[in-house]
């Protein structure tokens, strides 16, 4: 009789942390019928370290660009938190002249052109962009892909030398703007 209450009350035991697991990861995703997981790149230009931390949204079969980013809103690049790029040495992009540190990168996609927008505050929600900390807006070429991208991608090109091109890539859409390293 005591090896049956033992086994008892190690089955209850096992029930009740499978119950509490289960109930905290649904807890962790309800409400949220996607997971967009963080992503990073980084690379060497200029002899420089730059790096890039998102997160990385999926289309899961949906209009992207004029449909869950809808143009002419400032977007923050990627889900849930600011897209944050790190930089040991000055950045000189679209004519913006960024100096080492670390930054949010937003977009402002719309029909005919897209902008990129740098900001001071890091680390911050998706829906808490605050323009009053922009450090400034350049705008970026913009070219259809002819395969679609299913995840968001940021991708950091070292074009040799002291130059590379910042990409953001989704769906059909190619966002882009090249930048020089400053020693």
């Amino acid at each position: 009789m005591p090896r049956l209450r033992n086994f008892a009350l190690l089955s209850i035991a096992a029930a009740a942390v499978f119950l509490i697991s289960a109930c905290q990861s649904r807890a962790q995703f309800d409400g949220h019928r996607y997971v967009s997981p963080p992503a990073h790149t980084e690379t060497v230009v200029g002899g420089k370290h730059i790096s890039i931390r998102y997160y990385a949204p999926s289309m899961h079969g949906r209009k992207i660009f004029g449909g869950l980013v809808p143009y002419g809103e400032v977007w923050c690049t990627g889900a849930n938190y600011s897209t944050d790029v790190t930089t040991e040495s000055e950045l000189e992009i679209g004519g913006l002249k960024l100096p080492g540190g670390t930054y949010s990168i937003w977009t402002l996609p719309t029909q005919t052109g897209w902008t990129l927008i740098i900001n001071n505050q890091t680390g911050v929600s998706h829906l808490d962009y605050e323009p009053s900390a922009d450090f400034g807006r350049t705008k970026m070429s913009v070219k259809t892909l002819p395969m679609p991208v299913e995840t968001f991608r940021v991708e950091l090109r070292n074009d040799g030398g002291d130059k590379g091109t910042l990409a953001l890539l989704w769906e059909t859409t190619e966002a882009s703007i090249p930048f020089t390293v400053r020693p």
